[in-house]
């Protein structure tokens, strides 16, 4: 694969934009799309069907655009997986017996108890994905010449830890800001964006272009991402940074990662962003007037 200019970038991610709104169309129209319809916190009856969309979207548009075979299965890998487990916590998690696990302590507890969480599931699943995805990352020549001497031995496979990290705590955060409509993918497009730009510019041109094609019916409240969607986007853009970052990079991107994470739990982001004006315009652009709750009858 040949690095992308600017039209090629554009292409990529026109075919996300068309990979998604194709699979958003198949998922509401299969007989099984009534597991995915949801309350939302208006209310409102939305779907689901946003989260496979974009998953399908974003990493078959990401692999489109890899500069490398390498990187394409990385993106794959990341993409699909993170989405596939974060599916399963969304339609298995919203049974009774599984409602009372919340958060990694949550989960954790119900193990010791005998119990393996749909969460947790996820959990595992998204960590094994980012580290299939950084290891095939590890194969990508451009990958290779940025870890210099640590290239082989103990080197590579700190590298690889740190990639793996990178992925699953994009995907991670990006689930975190799944909290109102348009919120992730907005942080996406914000993310993606940047790193559009450069040899690996297409990794992050797909999920772009992906994200942008649902963003007016997740900001309409006629569908939503969950766990499936935002993981999936979080971990292609995940794939992305690692893909274009040594081991300092890495470090520091986990690092702050970490930390945005950790703040999760004692700072509510909403709070946060409701009090920022910036913030607060930028979360409420585009998105459907406050009011009674009606009932979604498309996601398109």
């Amino acid at each position: 694969m040949k690095r992308a200019g600017l039209a090629g970038r554009l292409l990529v991610a026109g075919a996300g934009a068309l990979a998604a709104r194709a699979a958003l169309r198949a998922v509401t129209a299969s007989p099984r799309a009534a597991e995915l319809e949801r309350t939302n916190f208006r209310g409102r009856n939305v779907t689901l069907a946003a989260g496979p969309a974009l998953a399908v979207g974003a990493a078959t548009a990401a692999a489109l655009g890899a500069p490398s075979v390498a990187a394409a299965g990385a993106a794959l890998v990341a993409g699909i997986g993170s989405g596939a487990v974060g599916l399963y916590d969304d339609v298995v998690g919203a049974r009774p017996e599984q409602k009372s696990a919340k958060g990694f302590a949550g989960h954790l507890a119900a193990l010791r108890e005998g119990r393996v969480t749909s969460g947790l599931v996820k959990i595992a699943g998204v960590g094994a994905a980012g580290l299939v995805a950084a290891t095939l990352l590890a194969a990508d020549p451009d990958v290779r010449a940025r870890r210099g001497r640590r290239g082989r031995g103990s080197g590579r496979a700190v590298d690889v830890l740190l990639g793996a990290g990178v992925v699953a705590g994009t995907a991670n955060l990006v689930n975190l800001l799944d909290l109102r409509p348009g919120r992730a993918l907005k942080a996406g497009l914000l993310l993606g964006a940047p790193l559009s730009a450069g040899r690996s510019g297409g990794l992050a041109a797909g999920p772009v272009g992906a994200a942008a094609a649902l963003l007016p019916a997740d900001l309409g409240e006629r569908a939503m991402l969950g766990d499936s969607g935002a993981n999936a986007l979080g971990a292609v853009l995940g794939v992305a940074l690692a893909a274009r970052t040594g081991p300092v990079g890495r470090a520091g991107i986990l690092a702050g990662l970490a930390a945005l994470t950790a703040a999760s739990e004692k700072v509510s982001f909403t709070q946060v962003i409701q009090k920022t004006p910036v913030l607060r315009e930028l979360d409420e652009l585009g998105r459907r007037p406050g009011g009674p709750a009606g009932t979604a009858t498309s996601a398109s």
